[in-house]
């Protein structure tokens, strides 16, 4: 059943890869899927950045019971909890949610109000003019929300941290720019890139092969949004082995 599956997943992006036959039409479908999947999950990533910087700063000092240890370190780990891990995973959990949900919907509506079919006999490529866009938008709109991920979380705990007094503005930004290693952020731009391919293309795949009604859209997205997860948490495993 697995490999069925992954068949007619591999079948549907090769379908989506294809020539586009007017690339005007794409690039216009490609500019409103930038907009809905980046402005549209600007709010809930602010939010959730802000907090997940706070909480790390005020968790990981109160951790820290001994005298030996400098206050600096807190920033330090804030930091590298953030770039590899805290902003480009649970951003992408939580975008796979919204992004994903909305995708198998769309797609899965279209498909039982037989708008796909519709498509296919005009001899449009409706995989391509369905998915691809989805895709390349995902693709350059994640690794830019991950990135203010990061900036939010860093100022997130910089104020939780002045805030609660569990480490001084001074020592947290010592901490923010002593030992930083660039690997991080390749590995967390890697991430939102692997990511966002899963989400989008996972979402899409479980929309397009949808039948049935309006209850099968609601159990496409459903799943949708179930296995994009299990495979981020994957694909997160994997790339923390072959990069750290």
């Amino acid at each position: 059943m697995i490999f069925y599956h992954l068949g007619k997943y591999i079948l549907l992006l090769k379908a989506s890869f294809k020539k586009p036959e007017k690339f005007k039409v794409y690039w216009s479908e490609i500019m409103r899927e930038m907009v809905s999947i980046g402005i549209g999950s600007l709010g809930i990533v602010c939010i959730i950045s802000v907090f997940i910087g706070a909480v790390s700063t005020v968790q990981t000092a109160f951790q820290l019971v001994s005298n030996l240890i400098p206050r600096s370190i807190i920033g330090g780990i804030t930091r590298d909890s953030a770039i590899l891990e805290f902003s480009p995973t649970i951003t992408s959990l939580v975008l796979a949610g919204r992004v994903g949900s909305s995708i198998a919907s769309q797609i899965g509506t279209m498909r039982v109000t037989e708008q796909i079919d519709a498509l296919e006999i005009m001899g449009v490529n409706a995989p391509g003019y369905l998915i691809l866009p989805k895709v390349i938008g995902g693709i350059t709109m994640f690794p830019l929300l991950v990135i203010i991920s990061v900036c939010l979380s860093l100022f997130g705990g910089y104020i939780a941290g002045a805030a609660s007094g569990a480490v001084s503005p001074n020592d947290y930004v010592i901490g923010l720019t002593t030992d930083f290693n660039p690997l991080f952020a390749r590995i967390a731009l890697i991430k939102a890139l692997v990511f966002a391919f899963i989400i989008t293309s996972v979402s899409a795949y479980q929309g397009y092969y949808t039948s049935g009604g309006a209850l099968e859209v609601g159990q496409a997205s459903t799943r949708g949004v179930v296995m994009s997860c299990i495979i981020i948490l994957c694909a997160d495993y994997l790339i923390a082995q072959l990069m750290l």
